[in-house]
C-alpha cells in the first residue's frame, strides 16, 4: 500500500487531493494546523474508502516544522511514496504597508517548508527508485505581482524549483509535477484579505476540478500543468509581454474593484 503525504489537507485543494488519493487506495498522512478539521477529514476518508489516514497537526510557518514532521514520520514508521506540497497562503497590499511578520510566515510555508520536506523525503524515494512529488505553485509564478509581490515571487520559486528537480530526476523512477492554478474557490482570497480584488470576481475554478487536473498530471508524469484553458493561455502569453507591462497588467487585475 502506497502512502501520500498532503500538506494543507484540512480543506480546499488539500482535502480534494486527499479524496483522489484515497479513491486510488493510498494510505494518507494529512498535515495542517487545524487538528479538529484534520480528524474530520480523516474519519470521512477512512470510512468511505477503507484506507489508513494518519493526521499530524503542525504549523508549517514555524521554523524547523518540516524537520519535526519528518521525525514524527520516522517515529510512526511511515514511508512516504508521494509528497504533495500543497500548503501555502498569500499576502495582499502594498509591500511597504503590509505586515512583514505575515510575509515571513508566507515565505516559511510557501518556500522553506516545501523545500525542507522535499529535501528530507526525496532521498528515500531515490533509494527505493519509486516516488512522486506534486508541488502547488500558481499562475502567479509566470509574472511579477504588484499588490502581492512576495506571494508571486514565492510561486515563481516553486515552479522553477520543481522544473529543475524534474530534469535532475530523469531516469530515477521519481516524477516531479508542478500544478499552477489560477483563482480557485478555496478560501485563499479570504485568508489573503483580498476579497475586494478584481482577480476573484470572475473565472474562478472550483477546488475539485483543479485537484483532478493536478492529480492526472502527477499520474502521467507531466512536469508542469496550468489548470484551465484560459489560465493556460494567459500564462503562455506572458512570455511575449515585456516584464514591466506584465507587472502593470497584474496590478490592474488585482486592484480593488
Amino acid at each position: 500500500m502506497k502512502t501520500a503525504l498532503i500538506t494543507g489537507a484540512s480543506g480546499g485543494l488539500g482535502e480534494e487531493f486527499a479524496k483522489l488519493f484515497a479513491q486510488d487506495s493510498y494510505d494518507l498522512v494529512l498535515v495542517a494546523r487545524n487538528q479538529e478539521r484534520l480528524q474530520a477529514v480523516a474519519k470521512e476518508l477512512q470510512s468511505k474508502y477503507n484506507v489508513a489516514a494518519h493526521i499530524i497537526a503542525i504549523d508549517l510557518s514555524v521554523p524547523n516544522a518540516a524537520t519535526m514532521l519528518f521525525k514524527e514520520l520516522q517515529k510512526r514508521n511511515i514511508q512516504v511514496h508521494t509528497l504533495v506540497n500543497n500548503a501555502g497562503f498569500g499576502a495582499y497590499g502594498l509591500f511597504h504597508e503590509t505586515s512583514y511578520e505575515h510575509e515571513k510566515q508566507l515565505l516559511q510555508v510557501n518556500i522553506t517548508a516545501l523545500t525542507d520536506l522535499t529535501k528530507l523525503l526525496l532521498p528515500q524515494m531515490v533509494q527505493r527508485k519509486s516516488g512522486a512529488i506534486l508541488n502547488i505553485a500558481s499562475t502567479a509564478a509566470f509574472q511579477p505581482g504588484p499588490l502581492m509581490a512576495v506571494y508571486y515571487a514565492s510561486k515563481a520559486y516553486v515552479m522553477n524549483f520543481s522544473l529543475a528537480l524534474s530534469e535532475e530526476l530523469k531516469g530515477t523512477g521519481i516524477s516531479v509535477t508542478c500544478l499552477c492554478p489560477g483563482p480557485t474557490k478555496t478560501g485563499f482570497e479570504k485568508n489573503a484579505h483580498m476579497g475586494t480584488s478584481r482577480l476573484f470576481q470572475k473565472r474562478v475554478m472550483d477546488a475539485a476540478t483543479v485537484a483532478r487536473i493536478g492529480y492526472h498530471a502527477l499520474k502521467t508524469g507531466r512536469p508542469l500543468v496550468v489548470a484551465g484553458r484560459l489560465n493556460a493561455f494567459g500564462a503562455f502569453m506572458t512570455r511575449f509581454v515585456p516584464r514591466m507591462w506584465a507587472a502593470c497588467i497584474a496590478r490592474q487585475v488585482q486592484a480593488p474593484r
